[in-house]
C-alpha cells in the first residue's frame, strides 16, 4: 500500500477491507512454510511468533453467517462472538483459520475456555491457563503459562525462539503500539481529523497486517498527513465526543458506529480490545528477562475477567480527561457475563466523574439497529 499516492478516504477503505486482502496474504505466506498461528484475543502475547519469524492471525469472527452452524454444537444463549468463532472455524469458511498451523486460546471466559474444546476436533489447540487476578502469585502463573507457550510453539514448529530475537520482536511490537497510539491521539484535536469508524477501520485492519515494520511505517504516514491537511482545514469533525467501552465491537462497530455518528456524535476513543488494550502500555525493553517482562505487560491488560480490575478504571478516567470526553457508551454482547456485571462498576466510575453512561447490548444481526439509534440519538441529543 503506497499511503503517500492515496487520498486519506481511500486509505480508510483500504484498511477497512485489509481482512479480506490478507486472505491471499496468508495463503502466500503459508506456500512459503511461514508458521502460522491464530489467535483469539489481547492477551495473547505475539511477541513470541514474531520472534520465531511466524505470523500471527486474529480469528475472532465478527459475522452471524456461521452461527446457526454453531448452534448445532453450543448453546444458542452463547455469546455471538464465540458462536461465529466457532462456526467459522467448524465450516472452514474462515481463511485464517484454515491456514492457521496451531490455534492458541485463553482461558478468559468459560464460554470460550470450553469452546476450545469443541475446536480441538478440527485444529491443534493450545490453551493458556489466564489467572483472574493480577497479583504477583497471578504474574507468577502466567509467566510459566508463557514459557510453557514458548516451548509448544518450539517443539510444533520445529524452531528456537533465541533472546535475541525475542528482543527484536519486542521492539518491533512496541514500535506498531508507538505508532498506533500516536494515531489515536490526533483524536485528542479539538475536531478531530477523520471520524471515530475511520479510526475503528484503520486499528482493526491493522490486525490483518503480516509485516508489522511495514505497517508501522504507513501508519506513520497516515498520521502526518492527518495531522497536516487538519492543519490546513481539512477533515474537521464536530459532534459530542464520545469514548466507547466494553466488549469487542468487530460484530457490531457498524451500527454502533452509525447511530452515533450519524446523529451528532463523533467517537474519539476506545478503551475496548479493538483499541487501547491492544496498543496501550509497551513491553519493556532492555530488562534482563524479556518473558518476565511481556508477562507483566500483558497481565496489566485491564479487562473484565480481571477481579478486581482497577486496570481499566484507570485507564477509563485518563481517557475520559486527556480526549475531553463528553459521554460513554458501554456495548456488551449478549451472555458476555463479566462484561455484564461490570457494566455497573463501570457506570458509577463513569457518572462520579460527571461524565454521561449508556449501556446497549447487542448482538450480531440487524434487527435491533433502529432502536439501538433511537437510544443513542436520545443519549446525544443529553448533551
Amino acid at each position: 500500500m503506497n499511503v503517500k499516492n492515496q487520498e486519506l478516504p481511500e486509505i480508510f477503505e483500504n484498511f477497512s477491507q485489509q481482512r479480506k486482502n490478507s486472505f491471499l496474504a496468508v495463503k502466500a505466506e503459508k506456500e512459503k512454510n511461514t508458521p502460522v498461528v491464530g489467535v483469539y484475543c489481547t492477551y495473547f502475547p505475539k511477541e513470541l511468533v514474531t520472534a520465531m519469524g511466524g505470523i500471527t492471525a486474529s480469528l475472532c469472527a465478527t459475522s452471524e453467517e456461521t452461527i446457526p452452524d454453531a448452534e448445532m454444537d453450543l448453546p444458542k444463549n452463547l455469546c455471538p462472538l464465540i458462536k461465529s468463532s466457532y462456526g467459522f472455524g467448524k465450516t472452514d469458511k474462515c481463511p485464517y483459520f484454515y491456514f492457521s498451523d496451531l490455534v492458541v486460546g485463553e482461558t478468559t471466559c468459560d464460554g470460550k475456555k470450553k469452546m476450545f474444546e469443541y475446536l480441538g476436533r478440527f485444529k491443534p489447540v493450545h490453551v493458556m491457563e489466564l489467572p483472574n487476578t493480577q497479583g504477583e502469585a497471578a504474574f507468577a502463573l502466567w509467566k510459566k503459562e508463557i514459557l510453557k507457550l514458548k516451548d509448544k510453539l518450539e517443539e510444533f514448529f520445529g524452531v528456537t525462539i533465541t533472546e535475541e530475537k525475542l528482543k527484536e520482536a519486542i521492539h518491533i511490537e512496541n514500535e506498531y503500539r508507538k505508532a498506533a497510539l500516536k494515531l489515536c491521539e490526533t483524536m485528542k484535536l479539538e475536531e478531530p481529523p477523520m471520524s471515530g469508524k475511520e479510526l475503528f477501520s484503520m486499528l482493526r485492519g491493522s490486525e490483518f497486517r503480516f509485516d508489522k515494520e511495514a505497517l508501522t511505517a504507513e501508519v506513520e504516514e497516515v498520521t502526518k498527513r492527518l495531522i497536516a491537511e487538519h492543519q490546513e482545514g481539512k477533515n474537521h469533525h464536530k459532534g459530542a465526543r464520545i469514548l466507547i467501552t466494553g466488549c469487542p465491537m468487530g460484530g457490531v462497530f457498524e451500527k454502533v458506529l452509525n447511530g452515533i455518528e450519524e446523529n451528532g456524535g463523533v467517537v474519539v476513543a476506545y478503551e475496548n480490545c479493538n483499541g487501547m488494550k491492544n496498543i496501550d502500555n509497551p513491553v519493556e525493553e532492555g530488562t534482563s528477562d524479556s518473558y518476565e517482562a511481556i508477562a507483566r505487560r500483558y497481565l496489566d491488560i485491564g479487562c473484565s475477567v480481571m477481579s478486581p480490575n482497577p486496570n481499566r478504571y484507570e485507564t477509563l478516567t485518563r481517557l475520559i480527561k486527556e480526549y475531553r470526553v463528553d459521554g460513554v457508551v458501554e456495548v456488551l454482547l449478549p451472555a458476555c457475563h463479566t462484561y455484564a456485571v461490570e457494566s455497573g462498576l463501570v457506570k458509577d466510575h463513569v457518572r462520579e466523574a460527571g461524565i454521561p453512561y449508556i449501556s446497549i447490548t447487542t448482538d450480531y444481526g440487524n434487527a435491533d439497529e433502529g432502536q439501538l439509534k433511537t437510544r443513542l440519538t436520545a443519549f446525544l441529543e443529553m448533551m
